[in-house]
């Protein structure tokens, strides 16, 4: 597809998304645009997202936290052989989980690849998940100040102690607004922002990105919504795929790394558990699923925040999702 074309279906898509009427009617060839497919967990957001990506010739960033791990494969729900196939990707088994990996360098690392690639493309494709990776991406990621050694030391060792219930009622008390809508699960991600507070007596929040980045193209969002039964389900049933294809074996492959950051997340931290003798293999089950529903709604609450998204209902077909968008 020529870059004229890509040109006449970004100017059909600036129409459907009820763009301002200022904007010119055709694109010029200079204009760039990046659409951003985000959505919970089992919503469908990678199929429509390389559907979008064929249709605009273009390829797809990843924004994924834990799908970048290549270690990782079944407890991320990466995109398949085929999937990876029909359209090149980014982000996906790019990094080890041996490796330190956080928002801000993915902010520096997808800025480098989105200007770089569109050098060859008008418009590009970005889809996940985790908000905080697009939010970096979209609008920067300010330094948070370094914290003295010693806070992280004893916040480490009273969680060691006392466990992650305590180390979630702590954050919740001095900064609930943040523990509303982090990964509660998350360790790493916990104790960081708890040593924020403490020693800054600020949310970590408010050292990200309090003046936007001034973005040299143009930003769609677009995303995909379930009821919310009709998402749980998908969650349940992916999640038994997942466990006959081997997800309980891929985490006993893992086990030896179960301290790293990478590993501190849903699907693989209750198998950890039940190979610790925490619990039975039914109650593993459960709380896979479980835990996984609650990261669902935890994304929608990310997610619903944004007013820029346009939402689509992910039960109707791909062939209708891309109408909605102003392509046949």
């Amino acid at each position: 597809m020529g870059h004229s074309g890509q040109a006449d279906r970004v100017n059909e898509t600036r129409c459907a998304l009820n763009v301002s009427p200022f904007v010119p009617l055709r694109v010029p060839a200079t204009q760039k645009e990046l659409f951003v497919i985000v959505g919970p967990t089992a919503v469908g957001k990678t199929a429509l997202a390389i559907q979008l990506a064929q249709q605009l010739d273009t390829e797809i960033i990843s924004a994924d936290s834990r799908q970048i791990y290549k270690e990782m494969e079944l407890g991320t729900a990466k995109p398949s052989p085929a999937e990876l196939a029909a359209v090149p990707h980014h982000f996906i088994n790019s990094h080890s989980i041996h490796q330190e990996y956080n928002a801000g360098q993915y902010e520096r690392e997808a800025s480098e690849l989105i200007n770089r690639l569109f050098e060859k493309y008008h418009t590009l494709v970005m889809v996940g998940g985790s908000g905080l990776y697009i939010k970096a991406a979209l609008e920067g990621f300010d330094d948070v100040p370094e914290v003295p050694v010693g806070i992280r030391v004893k916040i480490e060792s009273e969680y060691a102690e006392k466990g992650l219930a305590w180390l979630q009622g702590e954050l919740a008390q001095v900064d609930p607004d943040l523990y509303a809508k982090i990964d509660q699960k998350n360790p790493h991600r916990l104790i960081r922002a708890l040593e924020v507070r403490l020693y800054t007596g600020q949310s970590i929040e408010s050292f990200r990105a309090k003046k936007k980045k001034t973005q040299s193209f143009t930003v769609r969002k677009i995303g995909l919504e379930l009821a919310r039964e009709v998402l749980y389900e998908r969650i349940n049933q992916r999640m038994d795929v997942m466990i006959d294809r081997g997800l309980f074996e891929e985490a006993e492959q893992l086990y030896p790394f179960k301290h790293l950051n990478a590993l501190q997340t849903v699907g693989y931290q209750e198998i950890f558990d039940f190979m610790d003798g925490r619990y039975s293999h039914e109650e593993a089950i459960r709380l896979l699923k479980q835990n996984s529903r609650h990261y669902a709604k935890r994304q929608l609450t990310w997610f619903k925040r944004d007013q820029e998204i346009l939402w689509i209902d992910a039960n109707s077909s791909l062939s209708e999702q891309i109408k909605r968008l102003g392509y046949k």
